[in-house]
């Protein structure tokens, strides 16, 4: 038995998802950083063991009441974790997009704010002073009543709901209406109501086409259907909803994508014609604080925000310099250029984990495990250093910090290192080392090592000439004011610079397929799916080759077994308890339901009849489990599965499961994923491949692979556009856009343009001297 004051934190026997059974100790109050290749294991010992078991703890000893606030994490497979203090999670989750989240709400900042306005802010003469929520867009006693606190209204026009005014009703005039039998039952109850659905639109009275388009009315009419011959179809009660209310209320309250994406194609969106964007109430809005608004200063980036001017009273003093004191770490993690109002769904996942990271430091807590991941995503190399000195400021207040991380320069900069692999999936979850960071050198196993302690590049390559150029702009959206740039064709171009320069802003006016390009491909980081019924599988129609794989077996055939019957979607094959989930809800007394693998199918989402069905001595249950590495290996002479799990492992997804569901990949593998799908579509017309950081979440062995995949593509002819901040993949580029030379307001400017070697020299750019560091070996990624 240790004793409580045991300087470590000692795992014993963790199991978790590929972890082989590792013991390792890892002392506490230091910047311990996990490294080794993607799907090695590393996230498995520091997130589902390390940081799983602590909250396990802590959910344990709270009140059953509290436990229905709390997010649960099941009980992780280790044998036994001593010296583990409390844990704080900072990972790369997407918060739920809400039009009303925002950066001051997610940090906390709004609050002190409106607090300012409330307590100091000057009221005009007889005015009664506001309490703080009526700052807030997002309470009744703030919101603007026009918009209810959004900024913006949606309206619809008769251009818009019949874009072809000589159709008829009949023949489909109101595009906005459903398509299908609910669309002919409106029609049918306008003819009921007596309106001339055989009459061209424009043909119809003006006031008829206002009453059918807009009215609010809702009359209720007796339907008499046009009989069929084959069918009898009775009369009915019909309810009429016009082409506005029925696009209105898809728009609000849809739960699907597709729909609400439909129907916004019928609005215009436009500033509140009442707040004029700020969504605010007159009352709020009439409240000033150093000669400006609460909308005026929310719109500000924090670097200007701070500092604000007061009029010397104890109360502004004090309310004023703890806004100074929340806004100064976020400036000091490299996102000053934020401002208050800028929604949360427009932030990175890089951005907001480092929000909160920053809110974390003015948390006071100590003596707790933060465990962090991947802090350094989308962070340029001049904020690194930043990073670096920020957990060490939650060390030294007397912390632990645990973090999971590939950026080479934090990993020199931490105090111990746990090296998890040698490989990926089955050939990983091993601990290679665990110790100081000088120490990992002579282990020969170790990936990390082979980056870390690199010797001075090789021959620099031959930037290619490019076969023509396409200009971009000029460009004035967001913090770009009329920025045109040029990219060579048939090259590999890398756009860089720091955090909120522009980067994104820029390489997102490419809408459509320039003339000199025959397709244009963007491959970003949004999820591949949002349900655990889509995965790798299903997203790249491997799943089709894997269920006509097992159609064609003998004993399939034998059962009248097709292709639908392999799949887990559709009722025939799927176990029907879970309806091919795989994992049922569980209704707890006085706790919220939580999941558990399906009881009767044990998580194979198939019927047991389904599951008797064999290829090669697997049921479709069981190759659904297999990794793309497996995978490959058990259809090696499957030609249409072999082509598309080829193009998985040259993107370096080898450990991803076939079947893990779209909700456990990460914004890096779902990219990853979509450019595999792309890849093994075979070579097409010149193609311009346009990628936003394809590193996030790599290992530098796999950028290895990546980088290897995107030279073959421009090598056979097509051109690739990536926004990076590892500075090795922008010293293999042939050209290099670098936008600054600052964030937001202090960016949004092209401040070099030319070969790497050009830009490394180029003086006023952050870029500039980390080029110049990868180009001679000097540094890392």
């Amino acid at each position: 038995m240790h004793s409580p004051h045991d300087p470590h934190v000692r795992v014993r026997g963790a199991r978790e998802h590929n972890l082989k059974g590792v013991d390792v100790d890892i002392p506490r109050d230091v910047l311990a950083v996990f490294t080794g290749v993607s799907g090695s294991g590393k996230s498995s010992l520091a997130f589902g063991t390390v940081y799983a078991e602590a909250q396990r703890r802590y959910f344990e000893s709270v009140a059953p009441y509290a436990r229905r606030l709390i997010h649960q994490v099941g009980a992780p497979r280790v044998a036994e974790i001593t010296g583990l203090p409390p844990a704080v999670s900072l990972q790369q989750r997407r918060s739920a997009p809400s039009s009303r989240s925002s950066m001051g709400t997610v940090t906390n900042l709004s609050n002190s704010l409106r607090m300012l306005f409330s307590r100091a802010g000057t009221y005009p003469p007889g005015a009664e002073r506001l309490d703080s929520d009526a700052f807030s867009p997002n309470t009744a006693a703030g919101a603007c009543p026009e918009c209810h606190g959004l900024g913006r209204v949606h309206r619809t026009t008769q251009e818009l709901l019949v874009p072809d005014p000589s159709l008829s009703i009949r023949e489909g005039a109101i595009a906005a209406w459903p398509g299908a039998w609910q669309g002919k039952n409106l029609r049918d109850i306008l003819d009921a109501l007596g309106y001339d659905v055989g009459r061209p639109w424009r043909e119809l009275p003006p006031g008829e086409r206002e009453w059918i388009l807009f009215t609010d009315e809702q009359p209720v009419v007796t339907v008499h259907p046009v009989r069929d011959a084959d069918r009898i179809q009775r009369p009915y009660q019909g309810t009429y909803t016009s082409a506005r209310r029925y696009v209105m209320k898809t728009f609000a309250d849809t739960r699907s994508a597709t729909l609400r994406a439909k129907a916004e194609r019928f609005l215009t969106s436009a500033p509140c014609p009442a707040c004029g964007g700020s969504r605010l109430r007159p009352e709020a809005l009439a409240v000033t604080f150093a000669g400006r608004t609460i909308a005026e200063l929310a719109a500000l980036p924090l670097t200007d925000l701070a500092g604000l001017p007061h009029d010397g009273t104890e109360t502004a003093r004090v309310l004023t310099e703890d806004l100074d004191a929340r806004i100064a770490p976020i400036v000091e993690l490299g996102l000053g250029y934020l401002s208050l109002d800028r929604a949360t769904p427009t932030l990175s996942a890089g951005e907001l984990q480092r929000l909160r990271l920053a809110t974390q430091l003015r948390s006071g807590l100590f003596g707790v495990v933060y465990v962090l991941d991947e802090p350094s995503a989308g962070l340029h190399p001049a904020d690194t250093e930043a990073l670096i000195t920020v957990l060490e400021r939650l060390k030294a207040a007397g912390n632990s910090v645990f973090v999971v991380e590939h950026h080479l320069e934090v990993v020199r900069g931490a105090d111990w290192l746990v090296d998890v692999g040698p490989g990926a999936g089955e050939h990983g979850g091993r601990v290679l080392y665990s110790g100081p960071v000088a120490g990992l050198a002579p282990v020969a196993d170790s990936a990390t090592a082979r980056y870390l302690f690199a010797g001075p590049p090789g021959p620099a390559r031959a930037v290619r000439e490019p076969r023509g150029w396409l200009t971009l702009g000029p460009v004035t959206r967001h913090n770009l004011h009329g920025v045109t740039a040029a990219f060579p064709l048939g090259a590999f171009t890398a756009v860089t610079g720091v955090s909120g320069s522009g980067k994104s802003t820029l390489v997102g006016e490419f809408t459509e397929e320039p003339e000199a390009v025959g397709r244009l491909v963007r491959v970003d980081q949004k999820p591949i799916g949002r349900t655990p019924r889509s995965n790798l599988a299903t997203y790249t129609g491997l799943f089709d080759v894997v269920r006509k794989v097992f159609a064609a077996t003998d004993e399939a055939r034998a059962r009248g077994y097709g292709v639908g019957r392999f799949s887990f979607n559709v009722a025939g094959g799927r176990c029907e308890t879970c309806q091919g989930e795989g994992f049922v809800s569980v209704e707890l007394l006085f706790l919220p339901s939580t999941y558990a693998p399906c009881p009767d199918c044990g998580g194979a989402r198939y019927n047991p009849e389904t599951l008797q069905v064999a290829y090669r001595g697997r049921s479709i249950a069981e190759v659904l489990d297999l990794t793309v590495e497996g995978a490959a290996e058990f259809f090696a002479d499957v030609p249409a599965a072999a082509r598309s799990l080829g193009t998985l492992l040259d993107v370096g997804l080898g450990y991803v499961r076939l079947g893990q569901p779209a909700t456990e990949l990460s914004g890096g593998e779902a990219q990853r994923i979509k450019l595999a799908n792309e890849l093994q579509r075979g070579r097409r017309a010149h193609t311009l491949y346009l990628l936003d950081e394809p590193t996030t979440g790599l290992h530098p062995a796999d950028v290895e692979v990546l980088m290897n995949r995107l030279q073959g593509l421009v090598d056979a002819g097509h051109t690739v556009v990536v926004v990076e901040h590892d500075m090795t993949v922008v010293a293999a580029a042939d050209w290099v856009v670098d936008l600054g030379p600052g964030g937001g307001d202090r960016g949004g400017r092209v401040v070099a343009a030319g070969t790497p070697a050009e830009v490394a020299r180029t003086e006023g750019s952050a870029t500039a001297a980390h080029l110049a560091r990868a180009l001679s070996g000097a540094a890392g990624p």
